[in-house]
């Protein structure tokens, strides 16, 4: 019988693979559960996904469930539970418009985009590193102190963290959404900024 955790972990990449945010090759999913992190295998396609394909990983490190080997970012999903407590759940992908974002080493910021600003305020990039290396988490955990749950990896993706997977999903989509709001604005003429008293009340919500 499936854990909840493995059923969380297939109904978010499933859901990732039907937005377009994830494929066989990019973008995984993981969460923390009791001690356990369960994660997407390597190259697999993320809609046809099975309990047993999950990779499982106890304390110590150790493969303890899954017929496949986990994705080749374990140790970015790894790392982001050290970083912060509250973190229960993982999402990486690359989404097309946030993906563009660190494609140009450039920031998501928008201050025309109220939902953006009031959730998220901006979305800082962090310094390009080799994927699957420990270097393409480096400076994380500057970000996550400051209570920020996602961030744009320099010429790779964005990563997205939050008390659950379907949390840090939410907080993805969200994102995206804007993203690709605002680029279509900025291609059909220069965005509308709020106010400027709009906008400082808004980055102190």
């Amino acid at each position: 019988m499936e854990s909840e955790a493995i059923r969380e972990v297939l109904r978010v990449a499933k859901r990732m693979d039907d937005k377009l945010l994830a494929n066989a090759y990019e973008g995984n999913v993981s969460v923390k559960r009791d001690g356990y992190l369960y994660i997407t295998p390597s190259g697999k396609n993320k809609e046809w996904l099975t309990g047993d394909m999950i990779a499982v990983f106890d304390e110590k490190e150790k493969q303890v469930a899954g017929v496949y080997p986990p994705s080749s970012e374990l140790k970015m999903h790894a790392a982001m539970y050290g970083l912060r407590e509250d973190i229960g759940g993982v999402v990486h992908s690359h989404a097309p418009f946030l993906t563009a974002f660190a494609m140009c080493n450039m920031p998501f910021v928008s201050h025309a985009h109220a939902e953006l600003l009031w959730d998220h305020k901006e979305v800082e990039v962090l310094p390009y590193g080799r994927p699957g290396s420990d270097s393409i988490y480096a400076g994380a955990g500057d970000i996550l102190k400051k209570g920020k749950d996602i961030m744009l990896l320099a010429n790779h993706g964005v990563l997205a963290v939050g008390k659950t997977a379907y949390d840090a999903l939410n907080k993805l989509e969200s994102v995206e959404s804007a993203a690709k709001i605002c680029v279509i604005s900025r291609l059909i003429g220069k965005e509308n900024d709020l106010p400027a008293d709009e906008v400082e009340f808004l980055l102190s919500l």
